[in-house]
């Protein structure tokens, strides 16, 4: 799939699904629904229009590349979105991106997509416009209830990844670069790959997952994960995320990569003594090995 920044397209008739896509949820997938393009922005629009409430983001653009490109999609274009961007009135969204840049013959987008300057663009701009056909996708219910980026957000904090892997079509992916850490984890025979929570990235509660990693070179692991502060031992890391790689040998460190987050299976606590622990750890690999399937 390509990969296209707005100002490098080429021109030709296009079917675009556009929005944001944070997580390329169930309901995204309707709105992408028959689209040979999708357009998104990044970074998120809000935090650019409004830091202080810019939501955690479920997806880099890498990983929700990697969605869009599963559903068939055969061009991911990508708005830079910045102040400049942001002051475009929704006439001008239209004319300078849609019709202009993009050719567009079809425009998909959610019922509630709004757009152009104070998001002033409302979809009905869009159906009044001849120039392109344009279908308004009705949010997505399960189970009689909506599916949003926002609401799978608050389910990761919870810590219930199964259910926000179900909403989303596929398992939450954490991505970030391996970090040099206290080696706790290699003293107890359990060397872990640490990355840190950091913005955007929204981060799964503190709790202990079975999972997978995936590594630069394409290979694949299991992995038991723990987020948290590591409460039986002193330490001024704060919080991590710490990935045990069932079966892997060998050392991650600078390096980038990706962690699937399959199922909670219990909270983070403090043991009596470190043997206990070492016991607990030795039960989540188990567990780890037998519910994760690669």
């Amino acid at each position: 799939m390509r990969i296209t920044p707005l100002e490098e397209l080429e021109k030709r008739p296009r079917r675009v699904a556009v929005g944001s896509f944070d997580g390329v949820h169930l309901g995204h997938r309707e709105v992408i629904r028959g689209a040979d393009t999708v357009l998104t922005f990044d970074p998120h629009p809000m935090s650019v229009t409004a830091p202080d409430k810019a939501p955690a983001l479920l997806t880099t653009l890498e990983r929700k590349a990697e969605l869009v490109e599963s559903l068939g999609v055969d061009e991911l274009v990508v708005v830079r979105f910045d102040q400049d961007f942001a002051q475009r009135s929704a006439d001008q969204f239209v004319d300078e991106v849609l019709v202009d840049a993009l050719n567009a013959s079809q425009v998909r987008v959610g019922s509630n997509f709004a757009f152009g300057h104070s998001a002033e663009g409302k979809v009905t701009r869009l159906l009044e416009d001849a120039r392109f056909e344009t279908t308004v996708v009705p949010l997505f219910d399960l189970d009689g209830d909506t599916v949003s980026s926002s609401r799978i957000r608050g389910l990761i904090r919870a810590g219930e990844v199964a259910e926000a892997a179900r909403l989303l079509g596929a398992p939450f992916v954490f991505e970030g670069v391996v970090e040099d850490g206290e080696k706790r984890g290699r003293e107890l025979g359990y060397p872990t790959a640490n990355l840190s929570p950091s913005a955007p990235l929204c981060t799964p509660g503190q709790a202990v997952y079975a999972g997978s990693a995936s590594l630069p070179d394409g290979r694949r692991f299991r992995a038991a994960i723990n987020v948290g502060l590591r409460p039986m031992f002193k330490s001024g890391l704060g919080e991590l995320i710490e990935a045990y790689l069932l079966d892997f040998d060998g050392s991650l460190y600078g390096q980038r990569i990706s962690v699937e987050f399959v199922a909670r299976l219990r909270g983070e606590e403090r043991f009596d003594d470190v043997e206990a622990l070492i016991e607990q750890m030795a039960s989540d690999v188990e567990a780890t090995r037998q519910l994760v399937a690669l």
